[in-house]
């Protein structure tokens, strides 16, 4: 784990792990996908969790008065709810069910593809933005803890529910990095009892912390530069690529992206 490759691909992905939680959420979904090139993908979970924590501290700060109360007030205990269900059901799936794993990554990607497919080319801007509904928060907030316990990847049935809500891009960038933020540390000691991270995982993101930091304010910086239309539209762009690589990953067992990044680098 200590080699070239390891470290180039972990400080990108570090980096890419601040940037999301200085706004571009989405982005961050694609962190152990691609740590997972150099390393196993559930080590590469374990591993980023520290990192994660990290960079959520500096995310919290940076959006310290950006977020919406009553999506927050619906969203955290179903998702604290979620991570509970992952910690349970996790282990039993992929002990018991033959191809279990992929099963759930598979459903998670095709609510991504779905969902950002209709963003992109059905949806209409001047539709009246939708008010924070209890009931379907608690179904999305549910399913986005459990995904988020798998491989960190919560941001699709996230966004599934936020985005509709049309916040404005800096509220938006809050929430997500406060809600995600406190499901992080929840996972803190299921990952520590399952044997995903450890002293060593934890030294390791002592020395990923620095560019998680950097991509914090980074990312905090660039949102602004954007309008908001372009933001959700870039962040959409991001979660059909994520949920095409999870498909991919789910019905053929290999990633279609890190396959092509391996057949480039040679």
């Amino acid at each position: 784990m200590q080699g070239w490759e390891f470290w180039t691909v972990a400080f990108l992905v570090a980096l890419i792990v601040g940037f999301s939680k200085g706004g571009w959420s989405a982005i961050g979904n694609l962190s152990v996908p691609l740590l997972s090139l150099v390393i196993s993908p559930l080590a590469a979970a374990g591993l980023l969790l520290p990192v994660y924590l990290v960079s959520d501290a500096f995310g919290l700060w940076a959006y310290r008065k950006s977020f919406d109360r009553r999506v927050l007030a619906i969203l955290i205990p179903a998702g604290l709810l979620g991570i509970g269900i992952g910690w349970a059901v996790i282990p039993f799936v992929n002990s018991q069910i033959p191809g279990g794993e992929n099963i759930v990554t598979g459903v998670v990607a095709a609510i991504g593809i779905v969902f950002s497919a209709y963003m992109l080319f059905h949806h209409d801007p001047t539709t009246p933005a939708r008010k924070a509904r209890v009931a379907p928060g608690l179904f999305w907030g549910t399913l986005a803890g459990f995904t988020s316990y798998i491989s960190h990847a919560g941001a699709p049935p996230y966004q599934t529910y936020v985005q509709p809500l049309q916040l404005d891009r800096f509220t938006y960038a809050g929430t997500t990095t406060i809600l995600f933020a406190i499901l992080n540390a929840s996972k803190l000691v299921p990952y520590w009892m399952t044997g995903q991270i450890d002293l060593s995982s934890i030294e390791t993101a002592v020395y990923l912390a620095p560019p998680a930091i950097v991509g914090v304010f980074v990312g905090k910086r660039t949102v602004g530069w954007v309008s908001q239309a372009t933001f959700y539209k870039v962040i959409t762009w991001a979660l059909l690529i994520v949920s095409l690589e999870l498909l991919g990953k789910a019905v053929f067992g290999q990633d279609p992206i890190l396959t092509l990044i391996k057949s480039v680098l040679g």
